[in-house]
């Protein structure tokens, strides 16, 4: 499991934790019923302080995303479809939030918004399928 906290981004390091774990089980990259590494081991990779890890996991528990085996450890939990459904609409309408309100702040139209991101999604699309043809 690959994470990158930013100590000076003003978001606190558990929610950068939580966030990234997030995008990693919605995007496939930690799949059902995979174990994450334990707290300290975490804790000691990022050079963090171990309970800011366990509030992460606790956090992302609560969600629903992690379940706990007592004596084993933390796995990505099962998630119904419909759920990570929400859950990846929900990441992405945050996204785009931002990117709205930046489009707005530097006063591009909507129009021109739209027109790049239809742009950008082209390009991405066609270079994912060409990736999965390979």
């Amino acid at each position: 499991m690959l994470l990158e906290i930013d100590h000076h981004s003003g978001l606190p390091i558990y929610r950068q934790v939580i966030a990234q774990i997030r995008q990693q089980i919605m995007a496939g990259r930690l799949s059902e019923g995979e174990q994450l590494m334990s707290v300290r081991e975490l804790a000691a990779q990022l050079r963090v302080n171990p309970m800011t890890i366990s509030k992460a996991y606790t956090l992302l528990e609560v969600e629903g995303l992690l379940e706990r085996r007592r004596g084993i450890g933390l796995f990505v939990a099962r998630l119904r479809r419909d759920q990570k459904t929400r859950t990846k609409a929900k990441l992405l309408e945050d996204i785009l939030r931002k990117a709205a309100v930046t489009a707005i702040q530097f006063g591009i139209p909507e129009e021109k918004t739209q027109e790049m991101l239809t742009k950008l999604y082209s390009k991405y699309d066609s270079q994912t399928r060409s990736q999965s043809n390979e």
